[in-house]
């Protein structure tokens, strides 16, 4: 079975209430798919309006009242607010995999009037369609959008591909500090090893991180290459090589004496850790970039360096107040074995380098990491272009 491309737009509500993570995580788990790209919209009046008019499709299991209410919401819902004319945040993924948007639909689910749900489904979890004694519609939240049908996946990811620069990358002016109040930007990635078969673990992950009370406002699916992830952690090479000196002679005394069969002075220790800290420091970061990127620098060719490695992550901005102290308390130290209960690589990792998670140590790292990862970057449409043209 060919391959086909699917999207799910995670709505501003479920933005606002923090159920982003539990979204994704039904998503993750439950189609089987390959999350392959991700990108935040502040949809325009223009965008909002040309969704709306081809929402309502002939191939909906639903209803025609429920695709018009449908449309209504994303007229109401999605476009900029009215009051402040400010642009609400929306969320789109694409899945790509084999029946990838039967897969997503039935995860996301449908609507009935009747109003039974069994919870299985996005909708049944996280939406709303709340009638009175009249069937007159009180409150209506779908929680999540998505195609029924392959062409109409087509012709709305075509849509969102043509806004996908001017409304969509990371937003700007979308949060709104309080009075006295600075906001600060820190970046996320959820690392490779979350990738390794269908999982909810980054779901689960974004979903505790929304303890921190902040908003996101970037995200990208990332294969590092080698040459950015060598840039990336850089700054831990040098670590690497003071830091870890008093702790590289003892050992590396210790195996001398085991080899040799005989004691040598502890006076030694300094001696050793400045002749082998060096060695040890390119080999351990070598395995840093080997497991970002899925290659070290010393198994490339220079023109491999800049291909997109083999492991994916999910970058992610998240925007607030002291947002770089809120994430790492969440996130824990990085050795998980130190993490207190709770903490996401307590519950995630497993030693110090598959530790669940990375987050910036400042908001002046973010910006370096982010510039490096290249957040502003348009994979989105590149894959919509790449399935469809453009």
């Amino acid at each position: 079975m060919a391959q086909e491309l699917a999207y799910v737009i995670i709505t501003p509500y479920s933005l606002y209430k923090s159920r982003t993570g539990g979204i994704m995580a039904r998503l993750l788990s439950r189609t089987g798919l390959d999350l392959t790209a991700a990108r935040m919209f502040a949809p325009s009046h223009e965008l909002v309006q040309k969704y709306s008019q081809v929402v309502v499709s002939a191939n909906d299991p639903q209803d025609r009242r429920i695709q018009e209410l449908i449309r209504e919401y994303i007229a109401k819902k999605l476009a900029p607010e009215a009051k402040t004319g400010r642009r609400r945040r929306a969320m789109v993924l694409l899945f790509t995999g084999e029946d990838a948007v039967r897969k997503v639909r039935s995860v996301v689910g449908n609507f009935s009037e009747d109003g039974r749900t069994a919870g299985e489904t996005i909708r049944d979890t996280y939406g709303d369609l709340i009638l009175d004694e009249h069937d007159k519609v009180v409150y209506f939240e779908p929680a999540a959008l998505a195609a029924p049908a392959i062409e109409e996946a087509r012709v709305k990811l075509q849509l969102w591909s043509e806004f996908s620069d001017s409304d969509g990358g990371l937003l700007d002016s979308s949060i709104v500090a309080l009075p006295g109040e600075k906001t600060e930007r820190t970046l996320v990635l959820i690392k490779p090893e979350n990738f390794r078969f269908p999982t909810g673990r980054p779901g689960n992950m974004v979903d505790l991180f929304s303890r921190a009370g902040l908003f996101i406002v970037g995200i990208k699916v990332l294969q590092m290459s080698v040459a950015q992830a060598t840039e990336f952690y850089g700054p831990v090479k040098e670590v690497l090589r003071t830091k870890l000196q008093g702790m590289v002679g003892t050992r590396a005394r210790a195996a001398l004496e085991k080899d040799f069969g005989f004691g040598l002075p502890t006076a030694d220790d300094r001696v050793l850790g400045e002749m082998v800290s060096p060695h040890f420091a390119e080999n351990q970061f070598d395995n840093i970039v080997r497991f970002m990127a899925g290659r070290a620098p010393s198994e490339c060719k220079p023109e491999q360096l800049n291909r997109p490695g083999t492991e994916k992550c999910i970058a992610i901005v998240y925007e607030g107040t002291d947002a770089v102290r809120k994430i790492r308390d969440v996130l824990g130290p990085t050795d998980p074995s130190k993490a207190p209960p709770g903490s996401i690589r307590r519950e995630f990792g497993s030693n110090i380098m598959v530790n669940a998670a990375h987050a910036s140590d400042s908001a002046e790292n973010a910006q370096r990491e982010l510039g490096i990862i290249g957040i502003t970057q348009n994979g989105f449409r590149e894959l919509v272009e790449q399935f469809y043209g453009k």
